[in-house]
């Protein structure tokens, strides 16, 4: 096991893609060892590992974000939140965390909001006379809303693991998505009283109406996904179909922007990001099943029972190892490998799945944004154009901040809790 792990972590190193290292580590670990047995069950594991209705939502997600996207829906959120906040001074930057909260509603995937909002925020607030450095690590820092505020690829991934309703996932991540925006709401107007933002003219009564009426038909898609769970019309991957369909009328019928010819590559990049994701599952599995085999989650768990028998110290360490393995691990694969070890271990101490999800997902979401493998920096960094030591400096304040609500979110559980037991979704 010594070694398997070993290999784990030279594989990562090399910057193998984390899908080949959990594979590979898993096949040389059962030759290593000899257990040959385990090659015959191998293909059946993979399979077994995608067989989950609940894995559905993914590219129902993906393709609803896709034909928004290509639906002429960003410019419009945009122009919405610029409307309303861009005579404030640094009202660009609100913009840019307004759009991200909007945009999460749709996207549900922190990368991917991040690759989107920097080709289009990062110039615009270069030519309005933000930093560079300022407006990528803005962008980067308010992508981090994409997996906390529904839909969220992982809080699927948490909730087909573990076992917890998606729907209930998806309603407590909506306070704690708000807060952390808030968040960043203060930040920006504290670093705005020592810099000379610029402010724009205020929008009129007219102007606001427009852009009120033009926005509707983009927010319908966030706002059918919610107030379908919460009434129980259908349930978190039927709802991603719904999305689908009301993306899809959208973007040919009211923006007119969506026309047949982009559906091939629309259909393509949704193929393409699905396999992506669901080899990584597959992968992730079959590792976590060999640390299983190892009886390593079992020993963690007698590790954990013996050190403190105190559910806030129990929380404190697990936030302290998912921080620094976020440093350095991708957030899907941790997510898939760490909810079978600490699942059984939630009732010992008394904590609630649900806010054990968000905390969990929170804490791997940041990881996008931490230094050496944030992959997140690295994407705002190459888009941007802004140097990876200049960036990492830059989003520091913004890091502070996040570690600041997640510890709140981690000691306050009404804070996630609240709105599923409103609804009776807990």
């Amino acid at each position: 096991m010594v070694i398997a792990l070993l290999l784990f972590v030279v594989l990562l190193l090399l910057r193998i893609p984390i899908a080949f290292v959990l594979g590979m580590t898993t096949v040389i670990y059962i030759f290593v060892t000899s257990s040959m047995g385990l090659m015959v069950i191998l293909p059946q594991k993979l399979y077994s590992s995608m067989e989950n209705y609940g894995l559905l939502a993914i590219p129902l997600f993906m393709l609803a974000g896709e034909l928004m996207n290509s639906g002429g829906i960003t410019k419009r959120l945009i122009n919405f939140a610029q409307i309303f906040v861009g005579h404030f001074k640094g009202g660009l930057a609100y913009v840019n965390v307004i759009s991200n909260m909007l945009l999460a509603s749709i996207i549900g995937s922190a990368t991917a909001q991040i690759a989107t909002m920097s080709r289009t925020m990062v110039p615009s607030m270069e030519k309005e006379g933000y930093s560079r450095e300022f407006s990528a690590a803005t962008t980067a820092a308010a992508g981090l809303l994409g997996p906390i505020i529904p839909p969220s690829m992982l809080f699927i991934i948490y909730g087909v693991g573990s076992g917890v309703s998606i729907g209930s996932m998806f309603i407590a991540g909506v306070l704690p998505g708000i807060l952390l925006a808030l968040a960043f709401f203060l930040l920006i107007a504290f670093i705005g009283m020592k810099e000379s933002w610029p402010t724009r003219k205020r929008a009129t009564a007219s102007e606001i109406a427009i852009s009120f009426v033009q926005v509707i038909p983009a927010l319908l898609v966030p706002i059918i996904i919610i107030a379908g769970i919460l009434s129980g019309v259908f349930t978190a991957t039927e709802s991603a179909a719904i999305a689908c369909i009301v993306a899809l009328i959208v973007g040919f019928f009211f923006y007119k922007e969506l026309d047949l010819s982009k559906v091939p590559s629309i259909m393509v990049n949704t193929a393409t990001t699905t396999a992506i994701i669901t080899l990584l599952i597959a992968m992730a599995n079959l590792f976590g099943w060999m640390l299983s085999f190892e009886l390593v989650p079992q020993n963690i768990a007698e590790w954990m029972v013996l050190f403190t028998d105190n559910p806030l110290v129990f929380l404190l360490l697990v936030n302290i190892f998912l921080l620094i393995l976020g440093m350095f691990m991708d957030g899907i694969a941790a997510l898939i490998i760490l909810v079978p070890i600490f699942a059984p271990l939630l009732l010992n101490y008394g904590i609630d799945p649900i806010h054990f999800g968000v905390i969990i997902c929170i804490n791997l979401t940041i990881g996008l944004l931490t230094p050496p493998v944030g992959a997140g920096l690295y994407v705002a960094s190459s888009i941007a154009d802004v140097s990876l030591g200049a960036l990492t400096k830059a989003i520091w304040p913004f890091l502070i901040v996040s570690f600041v609500v997640l510890a709140l979110l981690t000691y306050v559980p009404a804070l996630t809790l609240w709105l599923p037991s409103m609804f009776k979704m807990g």
